[in-house]
This record gives structure tokens, C-alpha cells and sequence, in this order.
């Protein structure tokens, strides 16, 4: 116990292997009956750590105290792995099936150490161990075991349990010098994402460095050769770097200038895209730990450690968000504050892929989605496989340079039909070189024209031209080429999977097939015609439609990518005022028309019934007697007007006067208006009550067809004005 306690003391910021066991951490093992015994654990045990060597900062430390201490001095997209251990392996660890599971996790915690400074962080969500039987065929023949182990993968692993990367640490012994193999530029595919690695080392540390060498692979990494003028910051005698050909003790564990370019390319270009999504941690391993750097239960944020945090809207201490911050991390959190839905938080990468935009409601971008599997790509002639659009004319610049296109077909159904190390559809179950069939040449050797005089990928390719003759004379010279990459990588010159290989049909196994296997118009269906299919088999709609399926109005994006709101904001705001100003429009022309009309209607009316006043002879002024004007009565067309030209001054109630029927449903001609015999008096205007101003003389009532129109109108356009001016009550003015 002395000497434990005196090496902790030598090690300096330690911190436990952070994020290393995602939510959903499983452990399976099985019983022998065949059953399989799936537990999901808490390593609450503080035994996996990273660290330095205190007085040596430039050294970097993984250390386990689960079974006593292992020291290895030497020196983050997220990779949800998976590690599978056969059952030599189980017997090689002395059946015991908690050791070799620590074992396994000791691996990981090695690996993502390995990953961090290339910004990739590696979260293992399960382990398994076949304690039983090998769950498929793993023998001395590492390409045989490797596809025997990636069709299991396909078939029975990831339908139960979702990853990004499958490794199998193997206890055979692989013939020849191969310590392991793996896929190049593969990861996240769900045929080939994986690798098989011989665990070759008592320290877990060699089968560490292996698994990052294939998992290196998988990413797209080529080997360190002299040629390529890798910068490596560890010399040969300190290991080196992680993708040399070969490897030895001490191990290597840190990755070179051509590793991280090489890992550029290919994020460039669309490999990895199942690896944005931040695995859902349910705590670190080692325990859970305020300042490891990951939020875990209980947590708001976690910034590091104090010294180390720069995050201003984190308590690094306690690890809760500071006064007035609603969020600490993500691409959707801004000063402290979730950025509005809509705003896009990850563009599109290429013409497979589709852009993710911020719900609103959760700091963090949507996990990314892609186009559907078999989607023909957006601008290019090929279908969408995993993300991205693979061309032969693609692979053949990768190969070539610019100025390389493909073959003409018939080099490829001549030279693969062949089955030699120059010409094939791969390798059969015996590992010989398989025959092409004419239906799936351009899913073998790819063939290119034109380019650089020689492959452009190193000096360990080299070129295998063929010229075939035709009937009508001339030549077609076909240029293939043969990487000596070593004996853990499959043979990079062959046509990738998802490449078209004719219209509706794409590569997958070395065979040319329908793409209707994956289902795509099926799919898209159901989206109505305004969207498209995503990889998770939802509509990612156009912006003015609503998902899941595109049949209403709404917002576009799916419901895995988030609203496309900010755009549609635009086009509601346009939308909203192009309304209001037509509605503005239409009440304009309507209140000019009805006030022109009503003026033309009153201004006539208002005539005629002065004419008729000049027939009717004015009453004597009287100072004891109000001055007011009788109503005139209206009914059908009619006026009553009065008859007697004189009144007589009374104290009591005034008895109406008698009316003559005079018709005016035409205005009056004025040959027909009698002369005055009496001068015309105009009575003066009403009194005016207090608080009042004098107004305009009110005119004579209207008929009461046109006073039912014009009540009518005059409702209609109260009504328009209220709607574009809300608030704002107009004047109404009513003739009675």
C-alpha cells in the first residue's frame, strides 16, 4: 500500500478517464446453454486515470489500480465503441469473465487517451464476452476472421445494440506477421465498421495501441512509410507513432503529422458521420467526478477543473450553471443563453447530407442525419450510401490526381474477370482472389484513364495498365493499381461500397445491386412529395411543411434535425404584411367608392328636396315658438310634404299639418315647380347645446332601401378597418 500511496503522490493532475462509459453501458457474457447474460453496472471503483509525471510535463501517464498499478509513461467526433472478446481470448484470461472484462475496459480507456488530442473522444457502450462459443468463425486467417466478425457485427450485434465502431480482441494467434486488420475509410458504415485485433501483449497496453492502429484504419488513416515524410513527435526508440506499418515495445501512442491529415481528408469528404452526436454519459469511469469535463447526473456543467475552465457561464466548482445562465455547452448555447429554433447549428457536408438547426429547447445540435441509403445525390450522378456520394470518377482522382476519370466499361469486365491480385471482385471464404461476373465488374479493381503518370496515393502503389484491342482496331488502355499497404488492410484499389455502379444499382459486397434494398422510395412515400428520407427513416421536409410527413403546414426539418423556423420567420413576416396591405388596398378603393357614392346619392338628394322646400311656402317666425323642422317621412319612393302655407301660434301641442303625395322617384323638372307666391324663409338651425360645436345641417332622412345598403356597407367596412388597425376605433357616421 507505501508504494501505491508514493506513486499517486509523483503524479500530478490526475484525472479519471472522462465520458469513457456512455449511458447504456452493457456487459454480456453468456451461459451454456447459449443464453446471453446482458448487465448494465456501475464502475464506481476510482482505478482508470490519465495524467503526468510530476517535474516531466511533457510526459503523459494512463494509469489502473482496479487490480494493482500499471504504469506506461508517454503521452477528442465521439466513437461509440464496442469491444467483443472471443472465446480464446476468455481462455487465455483464465476463464474468468469479470478480469477479462476489466481487461477490455482497461483497453478503451488506453485508446480514447490515444484519440484526445485529434479532438475524438472514445465512449465504450458495451463489452461482451464469448465465454460460451465464438459467436462466428475466427481462425489463423486474419481477412477471413475480419469478415466473419463484420457480417456477425451486421446481423446480430448492431440490431440490439446501437455503436459507431465494433473491435474483436482476439486470443488466435493470426498467421504470417498481421496483429490485426480493418476496413480503410469505413468508419460508421454498417457493413464494414469494425476490425479484428490478436491480443498479443500481457500488457492490455499492446492490444490498445492495435485496436487505435485499425481503428486508425477505419477513419482513413494510411501507414507512416518513410516516402510519405511523416513528422513524428516520438522517436523510433520511444515507440514511434501509432500508424507504422509495424510496431514493437515500446508501444507507440501518439499519432503523426500524416495521421491527423489523413483524418482531415476523410472527415472532408463524409467519413464518420454517425460520430457528432455527444454520447448521453450517465457518469465517467472511475466514478463520477465535478470537473472531468463531462456533464453527468446531477450536474448543469462541467468545465474542467478550475484552474483549467474558461467557461464563463460555469461554476467550475460546483459545477451548476452561474446566476442568470440557462446553458454552459453546445453549439446552441450563446452568451449563456439557447439560441432561438431555426438558427443552423451544423451545415451541410456534402450532397448527401442535410443541415441540423437548433430546436429551442436543448443547448446541444441535433445528432446529425444524412439522406437516406440509396437517395440519388444532390448535383452528382450517384446514391447516397452512408452519408456520402461515392463516384468511381471520385476514386479515380483519389488515385490518380485531377484529370482521372474512369475506364470505359469493358476494361473493367476484362481485367476482373480475371481473379488475380490485379483484377477482381475481392477475395472468396479460402482468401483466393475472386472472379468477377460481368454484371459486377465495376464493383471490382476500379480502372481509371488519365491522371498523374503514376498513382498519386505513395510510392508503395503501383500502376497495372492493360490495353485491349477492339474489333473495329485501336486500343483502350485501362490503368488499375495494387497498394502495398501491409497485411491489416484490405486492397484500397477496389471500387468503395455505395460507388453507382449502373443507373438505380450501387456496389455493396462486390456485387451490383438494386437499390431498392434499401428501401428509399418506400420510404419517401410517405412525405407527400415535399421532402426527402433521412437515415432514420423520417421526412426531412421543405420548409413550409410541417413533419412527420410533410402534409401540413409548418415549419420544415424533421423531427430529428430541428424547425427550419428562422427562414420560414421571413416568409410568415412577408407574408403577414403582403396581407395587412392588401386588405389596406381593397378598404381604400371600397371607402373612396362608397364615399364618392354617398356624396353623389346626398348632394342629388339634397337638391331635389331644396327644389320641393321652394313649393312649400315658409311658416311666420314666431320668438315664443322653438325654431325646428318637421321630419319628413319616407316610404316607398315617397314625400310627405305640407300643404298649408300658413301656421297659427299656439300654447298647446301642435297639430300636425296635412301633407300633399308628391312622387320623386325622378328628380322633379323645374317647368314643373310652381312659382313662389310668397317670399321663401329658411328657418334658422337648432339650438346648440352646450359642450357641442356647431355642426353640419343634417339632411333629410334617406330611403329606406338606400339606408339599409348603406348601414350594410358602412358595418362591412368597420369591420375591414378593424382587422388592419386593431385598437383603433374609426368614426362612424350614420344618416338618419
Amino acid at each position: 500500500m507505501s508504494c501505491s500511496s508514493n506513486i499517486w503522490r509523483e503524479i500530478q493532475g490526475e484525472v479519471a478517464s472522462m465520458g469513457l462509459l456512455a449511458r447504456g453501458f452493457t456487459e454480456t457474457h453468456y451461459l451454456q446453454d447459449g443464453t446471453d447474460v446482458v448487465l448494465t453496472r456501475n464502475h464506481t471503483g476510482h482505478c482508470y486515470y490519465h495524467g503526468q509525471v510530476q517535474g516531466h510535463p511533457e510526459s503523459s501517464v494512463s494509469l489502473s489500480a482496479c487490480s494493482g498499478l500499471r504504469e506506461t509513461l508517454k503521452t477528442t467526433k465521439y466513437v461509440e465503441l464496442v469491444i467483443v472478446a472471443d472465446n480464446r481470448e476468455f481462455q487465455r484470461q483464465g476463464k474468468d469473465v469479470e478480469k477479462i472484462k476489466q481487461r477490455l475496459i482497461e483497453i478503451a480507456n488506453y485508446v480514447d487517451k490515444f484519440y484526445r488530442p485529434l479532438n475524438i473522444r472514445v465512449a465504450l457502450v458495451g463489452v461482451e464476452v464469448w465465454n460460451d462459443m465464438d459467436k462466428c468463425s475466427i481462425s489463423q486467417d486474419p481477412f477471413t476472421s475480419l469478415h466473419e466478425f463484420l457480417d456477425w457485427r451486421k446481423l446480430k450485434l448492431l440490431p440490439r445494440k446501437a455503436h459507431d465502431n465494433a473491435q474483436l480482441i482476439s486470443g488466435v494467434y493470426f498467421q504470417g506477421t498481421t496483429i490485426g486488420m480493418a476496413p480503410i475509410m469505413s468508419m460508421c458504415t454498417a457493413e464494414q465498421s469494425g476490425g479484428v485485433v490478436m491480443d498479443h501483449s500481457e500488457n492490455p497496453l499492446g492490444a490498445a495501441v492495435t485496436l487505435a492502429h485499425e481503428l486508425g484504419h477505419n477513419f482513413g488513416m494510411n501507414h507512416d512509410t518513410l516516402e510519405r515524410g511523416c513528422n513524428c513527435k516520438a522517436s523510433t526508440d520511444k515507440g514511434g507513432c501509432i500508424m507504422n506499418p509495424s510496431t514493437g515495445y515500446p508501444f507507440p501512442m501518439v499519432f503523426s503529422s500524416c495521421s491527423r491529415k489523413d483524418l482531415e481528408n476523410s472527415l472532408e469528404k463524409g467519413v464518420g458521420m454517425c460520430l457528432f452526436n455527444l454520447p448521453e454519459v450517465k457518469e465517467s469511469f472511475g466514478g463520477q467526478k465535478c470537473g472531468n469535463g463531462y456533464v453527468e447526473d446531477g450536474e448543469e456543467c462541467d468545465c474542467g477543473e478550475p484552474e483549467e475552465c474558461t467557461n464563463r457561464c460555469c461554476n467550475a466548482t460546483t459545477c451548476a450553471l452561474k446566476p442568470g445562465a440557462v446553458c454552459a455547452h453546445g453549439l446552441c448555447c450563446q452568451d449563456c443563453q439557447l439560441k432561438p429554433a431555426g438558427i443552423p447549428c451544423r451545415e451541410s457536408s456534402n450532397s448527401c447530407d442535410l443541415p441540423e438547426f437548433c430546436t429551442g429547447a436543448s443547448a446541444q445540435c441535433p445528432a446529425n442525419v444524412y439522406l437516406h441509403d440509396g437517395h440519388a445525390c444532390h448535383g452528382v450522378d450517384g446514391y447516397c450510401y452512408n452519408g456520402i456520394c461515392q463516384t468511381h470518377e471520385q476514386q479515380c482522382i483519389t488515385l490518380w490526381g485531377p484529370g482521372a476519370k474512369p475506364a470505359p466499361g469493358i476494361c473493367f469486365e476484362r481485367v476482373n474477370s480475371a481473379g488475380d491480385p490485379y483484377g477482381n471482385c475481392g477475395k472468396d471464404s479460402k482468401s483466393s482472389f475472386a472472379k468477377c461476373e460481368p454484371r459486377d465488374a465495376k464493383c471490382g479493381k476500379i480502372q481509371c484513364q488519365g491522371g498523374a503518370n503514376r498513382p498519386v496515393i505513395g510510392t508503395n502503389a503501383v500502376s497495372i495498365e492493360t490495353n485491349i484491342p477492339l474489333q473495329e482496331g485501336g486500343k483502350i488502355l485501362c490503368r488499375g493499381t495494387h497498394v502495398y499497404l501491409g497485411d491489416d488492410m484490405p486492397d484500397p484499389g477496389l471500387v468503395l461500397a455505395g460507388t453507382k455502379c449502373e443507373d438505380g444499382k450501387i456496389c455493396l459486397n462486390r456485387r451490383c445491386q438494386n437499390t431498392s434494398v434499401f428501401g428509399v422510395h418506400k420510404c419517401a412515400t410517405k412525405c407527400h412529395g415535399r421532402g426527402v428520407c433521412n437515415n432514420k427513416k423520417n421526412c426531412h421536409c421543405e420548409a413550409d411543411w410541417a413533419p412527420p410527413f410533410c402534409d401540413k403546414p409548418g415549419f420544415g426539418g424533421s423531427v430529428d434535425s430541428g424547425p427550419i423556423r428562422q427562414a420560414d420567420n421571413k416568409s410568415l413576416t412577408i407574408g403577414v404584411l403582403i396581407t395587412i396591405l392588401c386588405l389596406i388596398f381593397a378598404g381604400s378603393i371600397m371607402y373612396l367608392k362608397r364615399k364618392n357614392f354617398m356624396r353623389w346619392l346626398f348632394t342629388s338628394k339634397k337638391t331635389t328636396i331644396e327644389k320641393l322646400r321652394s313649393v312649400s311656402p315658409a311658416r311666420p317666425s314666431s320668438s315664443s315658438e322653438p325654431n325646428h323642422v318637421h321630419p319628413t317621412c319616407v316610404s316607398k319612393n315617397l314625400i310627405m310634404k305640407p300643404q298649408n302655407t300658413t301656421t297659427q301660434k299656439r300654447d298647446g301641442p301642435r297639430r300636425p299639418l296635412p301633407y300633399q303625395i308628391i312622387d320623386i322617384s325622378t328628380p322633379l323638372k323645374t317647368h314643373e315647380v310652381p312659382p313662389l307666391k310668397t317670399p321663401q324663409r329658411v328657418l334658422p338651425p337648432l339650438p346648440q347645446l352646450p359642450g357641442h360645436q356647431a355642426g353640419p345641417e343634417r339632411p333629410l332622412p334617406a330611403h329606406p332601401s338606400l339606408r339599409f345598403s348603406q348601414v350594410t356597407i358602412d358595418s362591412l367596412l368597420f369591420n375591414i378597418y378593424s382587422s388592419v388597425f386593431p385598437g383603433h376605433r374609426p368614426q362612424k357616421h350614420y344618416f338618419v
